[in-house]
């Protein structure tokens, strides 16, 4: 099975009228490699969040193609394209998008319940992960009983929690004061050093760019940077 992550030609339009569109991204070309943490960094509205949600298998492009650790993810159906993302993919969303019914625990272990795990084990697997990310004892609460930066912890361990090859990060530690953003982000650097995974994280989170293997700067739905450190100007 290949070890990267092959974005060939993307491009991505929205209509905006009936016969008028927008284009965000214009024919991105990348290779990400598994035992790296990628940063994605650009102004609001540069694409980040497009490119990182057609990665992710979320998002469909208008032209090109997304091939994860040698399959084309779009070349696949939509029931195929789900189970693969359940199998391979984290996505960590800036919206919580936590069940206001289920606790800390169950919340962290939905990938697990969608693979058919029965409640009991996926609560004990998602105190688990939950104690790693330092809030065990929040596990029983409801999210409504959590605070802004608690939820976004419970949101990575459900995207940690079913040890996928390819973890998406979409500002993790934008609700998070100092100390705890930089305790996420070591935990995601640990997953990005196995040999076997990727991690792709956007961020204006200057407090923890020397963290990253690779900056990728995007610019107007074109890459502009790409390198070891941070761009010119920053």
């Amino acid at each position: 099975m290949s070890e990267t992550i092959i974005i060939d030609g993307i491009v991505k339009e929205f209509p905006i009228t009936r016969d008028n569109s927008i284009r965000v991204l214009h024919g991105i070309d990348l290779e990400i490699k598994t035992g790296e943490l990628t940063y994605l960094i650009g102004e609001s509205g540069s694409g980040k969040t497009t490119l990182i949600s057609i990665v992710a298998g979320i998002l469909y492009p208008t032209q090109g193609t997304v091939h994860v650790f040698g399959t084309d993810i779009y070349q696949l159906t939509d029931t195929e394209l789900v189970n693969f993302r359940l199998d391979n993919i984290g996505f960590i969303f800036q919206q919580y998008n936590l069940i206001p019914t289920l606790t800390s625990a169950e919340n962290a272990a939905v990938p697990l319940y969608a693979a058919g795990m029965g409640r009991k084990e996926g609560a004990e697997r998602g105190r688990a992960i939950l104690d790693k990310l330092n809030i065990l004892d929040q596990a029983e609460k409801l999210p409504r009983q959590l605070s802004g930066g608690q939820q976004q912890r419970v949101t990575i361990a459900r995207a940690l929690i079913h040890e996928p090859r390819l973890v998406v990060c979409d500002e993790p530690t934008a609700a998070l004061d100092a100390a705890s953003g930089r305790r996420v982000m070591d935990l995601l650097r640990e997953v990005a050093l196995a040999p076997d995974r990727a991690v792709i994280i956007v961020t204006h989170d200057n407090r923890v760019f020397d963290l990253a293997d690779r900056i990728l700067e995007i610019e107007d739905g074109r890459i502009t940077h790409d390198g070891k450190g941070l761009p010119d100007g920053h």
